[in-house]
């Protein structure tokens, strides 16, 4: 197994501890126990709670930002590609996969500096969204409405039903394309 391989599996874990047992439960023995490593292995690879909360948001952050690219680069039609590529990645990514939105979480309560490469990402995504072609608020009115949803779910303050959560990213969906 390789190492990159295995400080997936130790950020898997510490995603899986904050989602089912709160922030915190989020210790380095936990986490090392769900990971099904010595405490020892962990620390190899993130020497601190710190560095393994930092490990947590920079790998959330390097899948947005990868994943939204990718559409970006795939949509045919270049108006609106940015916005269109958010709100699929956010609905998607958000949806099945809350457990690595977790490192969120954590990074709030460890050190919020941590939040430091999403906050970045975002900066890239607002720029790219406000000059995508369509009209810049109704574009940042999208992605608020996307992130909206997501941040809802993530803090479990409200759980919109699965088919009203579909109509509306279809509804966003088709503003992008107007």
């Amino acid at each position: 197994m390789g190492r990159n391989s295995r400080k997936l599996d130790i950020l898997e874990a510490a995603s899986k501890i904050v989602t089912d047992r709160g922030i915190f439960n989020l210790t380095l023995e936990a986490v090392a126990e769900e990971a099904g490593i010595s405490k020892g292995g962990l620390l190899y690879h993130f020497p601190s709670k710190e560095a393994l909360v930092q490990g947590m948001v920079e790998h959330l952050a390097g899948n947005y930002r990868e994943k939204i690219s990718k559409n970006a680069k795939e949509d045919a039609e270049e108006k609106g590609k940015w916005t269109r590529s958010f709100l699929d990645v956010t609905f998607n990514q958000s949806y099945q996969n809350k457990d690595m939105n977790a490192g969120l979480l954590a990074a709030k309560a460890v050190n919020s500096d941590l939040l430091e490469p999403i906050r970045e990402a975002y900066k890239q995504w607002q720029h790219n969204i406000e000059n995508d072609g369509l009209d810049p608020v109704k574009a940042t009115i999208i992605r608020l409405a996307i992130d909206g949803m997501w941040l809802s779910e993530l803090f479990d303050i409200y759980q919109i039903e699965k088919e009203k959560k579909e109509e509306v990213y279809r509804t966003l969906m088709a503003w992008t394309e107007e």
